[in-house]
């Protein structure tokens, strides 16, 4: 049987600061894939869940705040294929939030924090978040496939359509 990518949601939230700035949710990532980066919140989608409801799940473990379905956006997709190590292929739907419940909190995953949209800390991520980022960061919709590099981590191509 061909191995399928697994099917992965990222959330970003966004808010408005007094000063003026904007604001974006992260966190570094205590465990797991990704461990020791700042990466977003979300992860897999279980079966039977739609992206948007997975994201809502996501949301609220990794940080205890509550987004509601309605309150998404689709921001688009990334294919990330991983030709040395085919198990971490992920098929990903992104969404904003500009509303929701509650103060992040830290949890075992993530320990959450606002980053202003101009200072997003690229080098603390993955390599390929400079690439794409940006993007999503300006409210552009946009679908890419993502090829990491034979060391699991660098890029080998980025296309956007």
């Amino acid at each position: 049987m061909p191995f399928r990518a697994s099917p992965v949601v990222l959330c970003f939230l966004f808010r408005d600061t007094v000063s003026g700035g904007r604001q974006v949710l992260m966190g570094l990532k205590k465990t797991g894939f990704g461990l020791g980066r700042v990466v977003t919140l979300g992860g897999h989608i279980e079966p039977g869940e739609t992206p948007e409801q997975a994201a809502v799940r996501e949301v609220e473990e990794e940080s205890g705040v509550v987004v509601r379905e309605a309150d998404l956006q689709r921001a688009g997709t990334i294919e990330w294929i991983f030709p040395a190590q085919p198990g971490l292929d992920m098929s990903t739907v992104l969404f904003r939030a500009h509303r929701w419940e509650g103060e992040p909190t830290e949890s075992s995953e993530i320990r959450p924090a606002w980053y202003p949209v101009e200072q997003v800390p690229y080098a603390r991520m993955w390599p390929d978040s400079a690439l794409w980022m940006p993007r999503l960061l300006a409210g552009t919709y946009f679908n890419a496939v993502v090829t990491i590099a034979d060391d699991n981590v660098n890029v080998a191509s980025a296309v956007f359509s």
